[in-house]
């Protein structure tokens, strides 16, 4: 990091949960996690989320990273929206931290950070051109060109779940959306099913690889990644989808892309903290110097 001596605060904003922890010496500790207060005021959340930061002041804090769902105006540190949490609309998150703790500030979407975490820490970091993709209740992408992190206008790169698929969206079949909606059950439960051989979740893995083997061309189309790095908790079932993803791979029209694409699966744990904390060595040149 920039300076291995002093911390560097992470935090992972999600509906349910909000998760933080230190980097000191390119290792995460001090990882904690507290409830999200969704259903409350914009302001009652900005306190929490202040006085989970104070927690660590303990620490030498150098700067903060903030990963957080939904669009962002990264250059204003403004989070415009976030679906799961209804008061946050236009929230001057970078203004109000940096009033309250004189820190520079952070913020980006968190599937960005995913991908970012990946390349910094993970094994993507060989790669120069990489697209990370989170499988879980929803579906998330995040892009690397050039080993440098692309977010677009707003963040809004990358949002390959709202693409037009079949007759709902890549998020409806690529996420745990497909097996609820399908199969009536999730994926945890379907992948114990599939470890036992049985037909039906093995038949629910292979049309998922399937569709997710859409979702990939549709990547290589657009950008001609080097690696795909898959994260979520559905990545943990890719032995029973691994088959019927790379046979619709197979039938790219560009081999010289196909065939020389890497499928890495996220060995990073807390990788959104992992990204949030990367966030500040790739944009922290032009911040510290505002702050």
């Amino acid at each position: 990091m920039s300076n291995p001596e002093k911390a560097i605060l992470g935090m992972d904003i999600g509906g349910t949960n909000i998760k933080a922890g230190v980097m000191i010496g390119n290792v995460l500790q001090d990882i904690r996690s507290i409830p999200t207060p969704s259903q409350e005021s914009q302001e009652f959340i900005l306190e929490a989320i202040a006085e989970m930061i104070a927690s660590y002041l303990h620490h030498d804090i150098q700067a903060i990273g903030i990963g957080i769902p939904g669009l962002i105006d990264t250059e204003n540190g403004i989070v415009l929206n976030l679906g799961n949490i209804p008061s946050f609309r236009k929230v001057h998150l970078r203004e109000f931290l940096q009033a309250r703790f004189g820190k520079p500030v952070f913020i980006n979407n968190d599937a960005n950070c995913f991908a970012l975490g990946e390349y910094k820490f993970g094994e993507a970091k060989i790669h120069k051109h990489i697209v990370g993709i989170t499988l879980g209740t929803g579906l998330g992408c995040g892009i690397i060109v050039n080993r440098h992190l692309y977010c677009g206008f707003n963040c809004a790169a990358g949002e390959w779940c709202s693409v037009p698929y079949l007759d709902q969206d890549f998020e409806y079949y690529c996420s745990g959306k497909f097996f609820l909606n399908h199969y009536q059950k999730k994926p945890k439960s379907l992948s114990k099913l599939a470890h036992a051989g049985d037909p039906e979740a093995l038949k629910a893995f292979a049309e998922y690889g399937n569709h997710l083997g859409e979702l990939i061309k549709n990547i290589l189309y657009t950008l001609a990644p080097e690696a795909i790095v898959l994260g979520g908790s559905i990545r943990k079932a890719f032995p029973y989808f691994k088959e019927s993803l790379y046979a619709n791979l197979a039938t790219f029209k560009y081999p010289s892309l196909s065939q020389n694409l890497k499928i890495l699966i996220s060995e990073l744990d807390e990788t959104a903290i992992h990204g949030a904390v990367a966030l500040v060595d790739e944009y922290a040149v032009d911040r510290v110097k505002e702050v």
